[in-house]
């Protein structure tokens, strides 16, 4: 069955696919179908579909070798929900180096671009075009199209983008290009027509960063070059003294191969604590009186607050302050710490709303609000998808 209305949206990540099935209503996108699949590559693989009320209508236990066979698992439940043939397909790509910082139709000609672009993102554009032949290969002839984590960053003036490098290296495309560009948009998206002139959105999750804001328009990011900068996150270092790889490659004899598995893989909250990354079982060990725990949270509460404050010193001030992603939407620890230590910018927590979840988390009284707010990456390539296939 095939239906005029249908985008499709693909969001791939580490060890986890999502995916929905999109129509359109009144202008807005509406969620026909939509789900997950998790730990993938792992034997404990699992699959979870809702529909556009947002019940349960698949979940099953499978294991998923790849991403390609998460897709191919998660198409056959959604033929098998009814779910139409989609008229276009939209994918999220974490990153398209330096010549690919607009959404846009898939071309061969940007197939290759991505090929050329592997060394920017390694670890990620090389599952990121498995996934893309598969889907090619399961819907011959529809439109496709890619989106870009790096795209909204585009608007990063020089003074933000450019690192302090010689220009033969900058030449070369190292520069900050910054990420979660889609969650971001969706933030956007949710504050407009209202968007405040100086705000700032943290994006928490496993992958973490801050984005300083000017009217809705990135002019600062933490992440830089890669994913790994920034602030830590779930397994990544976030900005570390470049001496300490050179002290690494001299004392260990550590090679490119075991520096990038050493900072993306075993570093951030899960080098911290010698043992996990998931912030909910962090906090609950630190309150039970495990100190690598305490000190994981801590450092991770500190590096946000701290990134704030240079946010507003960007922006001449602060006018709003958002918490989204997985940690940012559920850790009320999390919230309560980084916001105890931006009292002098105007925030003033509440800490029964903190607690109780609700989407304004400070008094009444508090100079600068600060905002508990979902982020929506699929609506969003669904948006953009459905935008340029209608040129």
């Amino acid at each position: 069955m095939s239906d005029a209305g249908a985008v499709l949206v693909i969001n791939s990540g580490s060890s986890s696919l999502k995916f929905g099935l999109y129509g359109e209503q009144g202008g807005q996108e509406t969620v026909r179908f939509k789900g997950s699949a998790t730990r993938i590559g792992s034997e404990q693989g699992r699959l979870v579909v809702k529909d556009g009320a947002g019940k349960q209508v698949r979940a099953v236990d499978v294991r998923h070798p790849s991403q390609e066979d998460a897709f191919r698992e998660a198409v056959r439940h959604l033929e098998e929900l009814g779910g139409a043939r989609p008229q276009a397909i939209g994918h999220r790509v974490v990153h398209g180096g330096p010549h690919l910082r607009q959404h846009q139709a898939l071309t061969p000609e940007v197939m290759k671009a991505l090929e050329d672009a592997t060394h920017f993102a390694p670890l990620h554009i090389p599952p990121a075009l498995r996934l893309i032949r598969a889907t090619q290969q399961h819907y011959p002839g529809v439109p496709q199209f890619v989106c870009f984590d790096t795209a909204f960053h585009a608007t990063l003036p020089q003074v933000a983008s450019t690192l302090p490098l010689p220009a033969s290296v900058r030449e070369q495309g190292v520069q900050r290009y910054g990420f979660h560009g889609l969650s971001y948009e969706s933030i956007v998206a949710r504050l407009e027509p209202q968007v405040p002139a100086r705000t700032v959105v943290a994006h928490l999750g496993n992958g973490a960063s801050l984005v300083a804001l000017e009217r809705g328009r990135a002019v600062d990011t933490s992440m830089g070059f890669t994913p790994t900068g920034g602030i830590p996150s779930g397994t990544r270092t976030g900005d570390l003294d470049p001496g300490v790889m050179l002290f690494l490659m001299r004392t260990r004899q550590m090679d490119a191969d075991a520096l990038e598995t050493l900072v993306n893989h075993e570093a951030g909250l899960r080098g911290l604590s010698e043992g996990t990354s998931d912030m909910q079982a962090l906090t609950r060990d630190a309150a039970a009186g495990n100190a690598a725990a305490a000190l994981a949270v801590d450092i991770f509460t500190r590096s946000v607050a701290k990134t704030v404050g240079a946010y507003a010193a960007v922006l001449g001030g602060l006018d709003l302050f958002v918490f989204t992603g997985g940690i940012g939407e559920n850790s009320a620890r999390v919230r309560q710490g980084v916001c105890a230590m931006l009292g002098h910018l105007g925030i003033h927590l509440d800490a029964q709303r903190n607690d109780s979840g609700t989407e304004v988390i400070t008094t009444d009284a508090s100079p600068c609000p600060v905002r508990v707010l979902p982020s929506d990456e699929e609506a969003q390539l669904a948006r953009h998808t459905r935008r340029l296939l209608r040129g």
